[in-house]
Formats: structure tokens, C-alpha cells, sequence
């Protein structure tokens, strides 16, 4: 943090399938000078698309609906590209981001790519067949949050929070108005070339006059199934153990085995990515580490795991500097790292200094816990 721009950084550690550490470093506020700590909520930005996932699988699971259906039956126009008018376009494909669609028309509403909303619907679909390229596209997840909400009976944010947070104890979701707003960490973009860092308050923006007048079914992206989901980094943590464990999390079962197989599998060998989950071997030397990472408003995040040896790294930064290296933002990427040559690798010995008052003795890791002392 000292040789890069970075407003805070709050981590967490898993080995063995369990939390070893977690720790918050930096600013929640800059302008309040207000300390990051581990209750600090964020938008996690695409690390949500596992979220609308994870949700996906449950409802397949409860055979009500199939990852084969075609998409325009399941969100109720039709989804078509017009250069293959024959092809279905299927769940799978929009999970995987091999259906041929991209942003260019927007992604925070349906009309963009609703052929009676938008004259221009036909630039949303990409000139290959659906199912024979990749490209990631944020509106494919939110036609996924339309569907969750159409299957379900659930407006998206609740079937979230009552079918995947609820049972891991988790507090977080994707309704600004249903949160407590003083826990969350104030995101932040920098300008490289005033060398300063720029709020950004559209990451929290609650659009309660939206929600006032929700269509279910089709409003769904007022929430961003594809990325809007507000966590701490500890519970991130919880969430991914319960990835890491195929589905299950200290006997609480969120999805079965085979539905965490699936998402974890592959479908576009080049890119890693499965069902809102990839693989790759270019965040840390010689591990295959399996995950998401997310970026919005300046907010960078990942969460990685290696289900074979169990262990797994969240981190989380509320505002840094944009530079990437092999893939990754370059400060995420030097934090995992750290966090995994330490605590995992055990590659650096680490020596923690004990502070001893002066006039009590008193001992502690931190000198701070002195300050109630007389």
C-alpha cells in the first residue's frame, strides 16, 4: 500500500477450510479519515455473478427449469441472434458467456436487448454462432436475476438472501434500503493523472423510486444480479468455503455436488470460465486457483480458492490504482500473494513485535490496546 496508490484493502485467509485471518488495512472515508474495518460492506462488483449462479443451480436442482431451456422461453421474449435465427441460445450459454451477446446496447435494463423496446436490438448479439465463441457480458446475468425471480416467485434480492445468505449466517445482499448504509466502505476511482482519488456514490445508489414501481420479471437489473451484491470480506470468505466444499458449508447444504461440479467446470477451455466461476493459473505461480474477480466505480475484488488443497484469499479494495498484471489488477494480485506467501506457503517468516507499557507491563500485539490503560 505504501508503494501504490490504495485507499484500503480488507482480506481474508482461508487454510484447511477454515478462516486463519482476517485484517483491514487503509480508509473506509478518506474525507472523514474514518479507518477500513472487517464489518465493512462493498459492492463486489462481478464476484456477484456466482451469487446469481449458486441460485440458478438451486432451481435446477428443484427441477424448475433446466440449464438447456432456451432463454427466450425463460425470460419471455425472444432472444435470438438475428444472423442465427435457428440456434437456441440456452441458460448454459448465458451462465458461460458463450451466447453471442454483448453490452453495447447497455445492460441495466432489458430493453436493451427486448425487440420491442429497442429498434436497435439486433447490435447486442455478436457475429458468431451462439455456443461457438466467449465473450463476457454483464446482460447475460441480468436476463439470469429475471429468471431467478420468474422460477422462484422471489423478487431477486430476497430469493438471494432467504436461499444462500440466510443459511451461511451471512449479512449482505444486493438492496441498498435493506442494509445498514453506515457499514459501508466509500468506494473510490483514481485519476492517474491528477495523482487523487474521486468518490463514487452510483455504487451505492439505492434507487428506491425503481423499486416503488418494480415489475417483477422484468425490473431485475435494478438490483445488477451482475454485480451487485454488498458483503464484507470475511462473509465473502464464508461463501466461498462453501464453494471450496462442493456446495456445503458446516453441514448446511446450499447446493448439491454435482451443481458445484458443474459450476467449476469449464466450458470455455481458453478464457477458464465455467458457470460464474473460473480457473487460472496466472494469479499465483503454480496453483490452479479457482474463482471470480470483480471491478466497478474503482472498486477492485477477488476471491480464488484451491479446492484440492483447501485453502483460499479474498480481497477487497474499496479504491486503487488501475494498472493489471497478467489478467489481474496489479494490487490485487500483489495482495493475494503476499497473503499466500505468508499464510499459506509459509515462504516469509513473519515476526510480531510484543509492545510492553512501560509502567503495567501489560503486553499485546498492538499498542493501541493500551490506550484504556490508566
Amino acid at each position: 500500500m505504501q508503494q501504490t496508490p490504495v485507499v484500503g484493502l480488507s482480506v481474508a485467509v482461508v487454510k484447511k477450510g477454515k478462516i486463519i485471518y482476517t485484517h483491514s488495512f487503509g480508509n473506509k472515508n478518506i474525507e472523514a479519515n474514518t479507518p477500513l474495518t472487517d464489518d465493512c460492506l462493498f459492492r463486489i462488483a462481478s464476484i456477484s455473478k456466482s451469487f446469481s449462479a449458486t441460485s440458478i443451480m438451486q432451481l435446477a436442482e428443484k427441477k424448475k427449469l433446466s440449464l438447456e431451456d432456451d432463454i427466450s422461453n425463460l425470460v419471455g421474449f425472444k432472444i435470438r441472434n438475428p444472423k442465427f435465427p435457428e440456434t437456441v441460445i440456452t441458460l448454459r450459454m448465458a451462465m458461460s458467456h458463450r451466447s453471442s451477446l454483448n453490452d453495447s446496447q447497455g445492460y441495466f435494463t432489458l430493453d436493451a436487448i427486448n425487440p420491442d423496446k429497442n429498434k436497435d436490438w439486433a447490435k447486442c448479439y455478436n457475429s458468431y454462432e451462439p455456443g461457438t465463441g466467449y465473450q463476457y457480458c454483464n446482460l447475460n446475468y441480468n436476463m439470469i436475476g429475471t429468471i431467478i425471480e420468474k422460477k422462484s416467485g422471489e423478487r431477486f434480492d430476497q430469493y438471494v438472501k432467504h436461499h444462500i445468505l440466510d443459511p451461511l449466517k451471512l449479512y449482505g445482499g444486493y438492496c441498498v434500503d435493506s442494509l445498514d448504509n453506515s457499514r459501508f466502505a466509500t468506494i473510490y476511482e483514481y485519476n492517474d493523472s491528477l495523482k487523487s482519488f474521486n468518490a463514487s456514490p452510483a455504487a451505492y445508489a439505492p434507487r428506491s423510486e425503481e423499486i416503488k414501481n418494480y415489475t417483477m420479471g422484468y425490473s431485475t437489473p435494478i438490483f445488477s444480479p451482475t454485480g451487485g451484491m454488498k458483503i464484507s470480506a470475511p462473509d465473502l470468505a464464508v461463501y466461498m468455503i462453501m464453494h471450496m466444499n462442493q456446495g456445503k458449508y458446516k453441514g448446511k447444504r446450499i447446493i448439491s455436488k454435482e451443481s458445484a461440479k458443474q459450476m467449476q467446470t469449464m466450458l470455455s477451455v481458453k478464457e477458464g470460465y465455467g458457470l460464474a466461476i473460473l480457473k487460472t493459473d496466472k494469479l499465483i505461480t503454480g496453483k490452479t486457483m479457482t474463482g471470480h474477480t470483480g471491478s466497478a466505480y474503482g472498486l477492485y475484488s477477488a476471491m480464488f480458492f484451491n479446492p484440492e488443497e483447501k485453502f483460499g484469499i479474498v480481497v477487497i479494495s474499496n479504491g486503487c490504482h488501475p494498472a493489471y498484471t497478467d489478467g489481474f489488477n496489479a494490487v490485487i494480485k500483489k495482495t493475494v500473494n503476499c497473503l499466500y506467501d505468508n499464510f499459506i506457503a509459509g515462504k516469509n517468516s513473519i515476526t510480531i513485535l510484543l509492545h510492553t507499557h512501560p509502567t503495567c507491563s501489560a503486553t499485546s500485539q498492538s499498542p493501541a490496546a493500551f490506550r484504556s490503560c490508566g
